[in-house]
């Protein structure tokens, strides 16, 4: 196997989604408000079709689990990241997300841990990020009596900002916002607060999981601390955004491609690419794909290097085991 595993995007309706899927990215989106590209899933809510070479038309959780030796024969039993792209035409729920050990008691699956690159902010964007609650029982004080107010913190956010949301963390994105989201493959979200906004399509309040927040939220809540870092390759920038021990999860890395740029997996056993700007190409054993924006693949543990050439900002990823 010595072929980057091209990917089909999986598009889900969300009541706070819009139409900037199809606008900035030329994806043919469904009808509808869709607030979500699954771009690299192998979650069973959205796993991905591969597009290309000899696993074309396969699943992408099918050939993790048939042929780990593409994933260099990873321990976990599930493909472990999934790679989003959203759009916030409208605020989501105010929410916080499980840990591993919480998630497989409750939810059979694994916690979620995320962050986001930000591609685009509206001017004011900001984010529901942390609260003030002290202890335990002042966070479940304040839920149980609305104080929604006086618990949320916000956080201004910009385009190109990079943000971590460990599980515990109390967060919303904000209408105005277009994040490149890595996160742990998990689907289990606890709402907290919702706007008390009807869903068109039920008529009803979506469900709030209050039990289940207070339960998993972090206490209190400390800010993540960031060691960002670049480095200048020729014309090209490459950008640690997370990585061990910041994250026990997942890697992050930003490259600003200008020309030719050579690349290989760094901290996990493949590598996981999402074009988020520009266009360009990718050689790989000696063949060479066409990249441009809105395109998601998979660099196998097969192939130990790459080259990309052209103008292009990539988003990339590798999970962390």
């Amino acid at each position: 196997m010595t072929e980057p595993l091209f990917l089909k995007p999986v598009f889900h309706e969300k009541i706070w989604g819009g139409r900037r899927l199809a606008e900035d990215f030329n994806y043919n989106i469904p009808d509808g408000t869709i607030g979500e590209c699954w771009a690299i899933s192998g979650h069973p809510h959205g796993p991905n079709v591969i597009e290309n070479g000899e696993f074309k038309g396969q699943l992408l959780p099918d050939v993790y689990a048939q042929h780990p030796e593409v994933f260099g024969n990873p321990k976990s039993k599930v493909f472990p990241l999934l790679t989003k792209i959203l759009d916030t035409e409208a605020s989501l729920s105010v929410q916080v997300h499980p840990d591993n050990a919480y998630a497989e008691e409750h939810e059979h699956e694994l916690g979620k841990t995320e962050c986001w690159y930000v591609i685009h902010a509206d001017k004011g964007a900001y984010l529901t990020y942390g609260h003030t609650a002290k202890t335990r029982e002042e966070l479940k004080e304040m839920i149980n009596n609305h104080e929604w107010q006086k618990l949320f913190d916000k956080k201004p956010v910009k385009t190109d900002d990079f943000v971590y949301v460990p599980s515990g963390t109390i967060h919303a994105l904000n209408k105005g916002i277009v994040v490149l989201e890595t996160q742990q493959s998990s689907d289990t979200t606890y709402r907290i607060y919702d706007y008390d906004r009807v869903d068109k399509k039920t008529g009803k309040k979506r469900d709030l999981h209050l039990k289940q927040s207070i339960d998993v939220t972090t206490v209190p809540f400390k800010e993540p601390e960031l060691h960002i870092s670049s480095e200048k390759i020729g014309d090209s920038k490459v950008t640690t955004l997370i990585t061990q021990p910041d994250s026990p999860f997942f890697s992050v890395y930003k490259w600003d491609v200008n020309g030719k740029l050579t690349r290989k997996h760094e901290h996990g056993p493949y590598t996981l690419m999402s074009v988020i700007d520009g266009e360009g190409t990718l050689t790989a054993d000696g063949k060479t794909y066409p990249l441009k924006k809105g395109v998601h693949l998979l660099m196998p543990a097969t192939i130990d290097e790459w080259e990309l050439d052209g103008k292009m900002l990539i988003i990339a990823s590798e999970s962390v085991e």
